[in-house]
């Protein structure tokens, strides 16, 4: 009898042993199919993004809205996504900026879309560059105006005046001066007829001011700031580029339109008629899906801080970021654009 109380508590805590090992197994699969719920998360995981995600911002010359404006976004990234280590390059902007974001030099950039568009389809200036197909767009931003620039002293009144004279047509290899070429060309006018001068807006503006040249194309958003700053000391005059003649090149090159240069915007008693491109956020399509979402979405969920950084970005517009688009629409921003219901079909 006593033989068989042992062997009966024997079994017993046998029995109790597997039970137990039965429930830390139960227990060990739930945890970790709760591990594997809350790992997976969804597209906004910032899980493959490094802690110090670099997001060089590329713009333009130091007195330009882009310039101003990348520093603002540049600071909102940082202040907004824990990952970003983001950083503002001035450069001579739209080709050299499609270049270097094509290239992998740089994560995003502002670059003027008809420029975009000739780095995209590897022609104009990047013709012996070949096709930077890899470039993605963000969004369309803003109007940049396409202003000529000239003192109220050497008679300049219209595009015609500017053979046989000294005219700054911007950086080489910016859209100031595909702009120029374009402008000129449409009234019949080559460099062969001019005394061209390639130089950036602040360069201009100082060889304005000291006679070197006679008139200087300047493609930008409104104000120019070295143009406010030219007519603070003198009388200037912006050459209208004639609707007819915008409409005209529009046919050529749909990514220009007609805008006008507003009355009392410089010194201009009435609104002045000229052509206009779209200035955009370019990135590269291998970019991560998330860190582009999050860019797109600091930049529209920001705009007030762009608005007080440089009155451009008043024309910023969530709604139109397709507008003047000349390249394929990132993943990321595709998503972002999805999600608060404007996506352009």
């Amino acid at each position: 009898m006593k033989k068989l109380l042992v062997l009966l508590l024997v079994l017993s805590l046998v029995g109790l042993s597997f039970v137990g090992c039965g429930q830390d197994s139960k227990t060990a699969e739930v945890e970790k199919a709760n591990d594997k719920v809350e790992g997976t998360g969804s597209a906004s995981s910032e899980g493959n993004i490094p802690e110090d995600q670099f997001i060089t911002i590329l713009t333009g010359g130091s007195s330009g809205a882009y310039f101003a404006l990348g520093g603002a976004l540049s600071n909102l990234l940082n202040e907004n996504l824990s990952y970003a280590n983001s950083s503002v390059e001035s450069t001579g902007a739209s080709a050299i900026n499609a270049t270097k974001i094509a290239m992998g030099d740089a994560e995003i950039a502002l670059a003027m879309n008809n420029v975009v568009s000739f780095a995209y389809n590897g022609v104009e200036s990047f013709s012996e560059k070949g096709e930077f197909n890899n470039l993605r767009g963000i969004a369309g931003l803003y109007p940049n105006h396409c202003q000529v620039v000239t003192l109220k002293k050497t008679g300049i009144t219209q595009i015609e005046d500017l053979v046989g004279k000294n005219v700054g047509v911007g950086a080489p290899g910016s859209g100031t001066e595909v702009d120029a070429r374009n402008i000129l060309a449409i009234y019949g006018i080559t460099y062969d007829d001019i005394d061209e001068d390639f130089l950036s807006y602040a360069e201009s503006i100082e060889q304005l001011k000291n006679g070197t040249v006679d008139a200087a194309f300047l493609t930008s958003g409104l104000p120019n700031a070295t143009i406010m700053d030219l007519s603070t000391t003198h009388k200037v005059v912006i050459v209208p580029v004639r609707v007819d003649k915008v409409k005209e090149l529009a046919e050529k090159m749909p990514y220009y339109k007609t805008e006008v240069i507003p009355a009392g915007t410089y010194d201009n008693d009435t609104d002045v008629e000229t052509a206009a491109v779209v200035s955009m956020l370019i990135t590269r399509e291998d970019l991560d899906e998330q860190v582009v979402y999050d860019i797109t979405k600091v930049l529209f969920e920001n705009l007030q801080t762009l608005i007080d950084t440089h009155s451009v970005a008043k024309k910023i517009d969530v709604g139109k970021y397709y507008e003047g688009m000349p390249i394929p629409l990132h993943p990321g921003a595709e998503r972002y654009f999805k999600e608060i219901g404007v996506l352009h079909q």
